[in-house]
């Protein structure tokens, strides 16, 4: 692997595997359901619609869709979609 050019993020990427700080994802199967259902939910798209939220909202959306990896617009359209079948619940 020595003759094989690394670029810097790959590089650093590479040094942390080594190191072992990587860990499994716990609960890999449910994961794996969770993003096929975004996929399927992402794919069955059939109506647009417009909505007005502050800035500050749909920054903290965005955020939170990039921690789960997911675009922020599927992270809206699943939080709606949990609501109306009433799958989301106050705490």
């Amino acid at each position: 692997m020595s003759d094989l050019k690394l670029q810097q993020d790959e590089l650093e990427l590479l040094a942390s595997y080594e190191a072992e700080e990587w860990k499994s994802a716990k609960k890999l199967s449910e994961k794996k359901e969770q993003y096929r259902a975004y996929a399927r939910a992402t794919l069955r798209k059939d109506k647009r619609i417009n909505i007005r939220i502050s800035e500050r909202d749909l920054l903290a959306l965005q955020r939170r869709a990039v921690r789960q990896g997911i675009p922020y617009q599927t992270l809206i359209s699943s939080v709606l979609h949990k609501y109306v079948s009433g799958a989301l619940t106050e705490k």
